[in-house]
């Protein structure tokens, strides 16, 4: 069963976050399903901080799915057995809504604490922390660690695994979100030995055969009339290439760069046959057309799904007309259109 607590912020968040850590016998750590650098990195990095800090507990990962492409910074351990969620104390990270979690036990806890940035549709749990500004769930970690420094221990493996996810869910530190603070959590955490050329080496490299489809996909991109760029990938196109799912949904990042594309849309054909959307854009707000087609996420980076080609064509219109109306207005103010 489901229980809805409010969600607060700050010093009053993290102070609750850690009086029920301190008093938990057992911690398990969850995520939401088809996880990215930072569902993975802050998953990964709290466990190595409270199992650092608090050797006495029982510290476990558990998840349904897992990611290929951060498979270098190493497995999640032994899962807990079913008996052990009676007691636990469980935390979801980076999952906005509850159907999410790539955990089906996640609400046989004692007490659940949801940790999370994203634009929230629904409050779950016992207890929940979001900051919908932050750049990442990493973040908040990193500053969970420094608001109680003298009583925990952050690892070089840990400060690594949380520095990746702020660099993926940053885009290098691009992206709506970064402030002054996300720069000087990043910096502590490389004062802690982080080995960013090791962290970009592992992120940045692909195969060849994932360059060629690439470079394939650039011939087939289009665009809306008001510019909206977009590319479809079928799963026969996917086995064809031997292109996993991850590196076809990483391919929105293609369009990234066209002039006047302020809206970028990958379309990716599920093995279920359903149509995952990556929704990307620069100025213009995308999550409430995210949330319309079934999902969600920030609010220039969210993810939906369509069921068919009628609903992939209502999305991209709906997306057309945002972008000509978010042009006009900046015409109208400005006199110009920004790229």
């Amino acid at each position: 069963m489901e229980r809805t607590a409010e969600a607060h912020t700050g010093a009053r968040a993290m102070q609750e976050i850690f009086e029920r850590i301190a008093a938990a016998d057992t911690i398990i750590i969850t995520r939401h399903s088809r996880p990215d650098g930072d569902a993975v990195g802050s998953t990964l990095g709290l466990s190595a901080i409270l199992r650092a800090s608090f050797p006495e507990k029982r510290v476990f990962l558990d998840n349904d799915d897992r990611a290929e492409y951060l498979a270098f910074l190493g497995d999640e351990g032994p899962r807990p057995a079913p008996e052990d969620y009676a007691a636990a104390t469980l935390i979801v990270l980076d999952t906005g809504t509850p159907d999410r979690v790539a955990n089906a036990r996640v609400f046989d806890a004692k007490c659940v604490i949801k940790i999370d940035h994203h634009i929230c549709r629904e409050h779950y749990g016992d207890l929940a922390w979001v900051e919908e500004e932050r750049s990442s769930v990493c973040e908040m970690i990193a500053e969970f660690y420094r608001a109680f420094a003298d009583r925990l221990t952050l690892t070089r493996y840990a400060a690594e695994c949380l520095y990746t996810g702020m660099v993926t869910d940053s885009g290098r530190f691009r992206f709506r979100g970064t402030n002054g603070d996300t720069l000087r959590l990043a910096a502590m955490l490389l004062d802690a030995g982080v080995d960013f050329e090791r962290i970009f080496s592992q992120l940045g490299g692909e195969d060849l055969e994932t360059v060629r489809f690439e470079g394939y996909l650039a011939s087939k991109i289009r665009t809306t009339e008001s510019g909206a760029a977009y590319l479809r990938i079928s799963k026969r196109l996917r086995l064809k290439h031997g292109i996993s799912l991850e590196d076809a949904c990483n391919t929105v990042s293609l369009m990234e760069h066209i002039k006047g594309s302020l809206i970028w849309i990958a379309f990716i054909e599920n093995d279920d046959g359903s149509v995952r959307v990556r929704l990307r854009s620069r100025f213009v707000e995308v999550q409430q057309l995210a949330s319309r087609f079934g999902g969600g996420g920030h609010a220039c980076a969210s993810g939906a799904t369509v069921n068919s080609r009628a609903e992939e064509a209502q999305l991209l219109a709906e997306a057309d007309k945002l972008l000509m109306d978010y042009k006009e207005k900046a015409f109208a103010k400005s006199g110009f259109c920004p790229e």
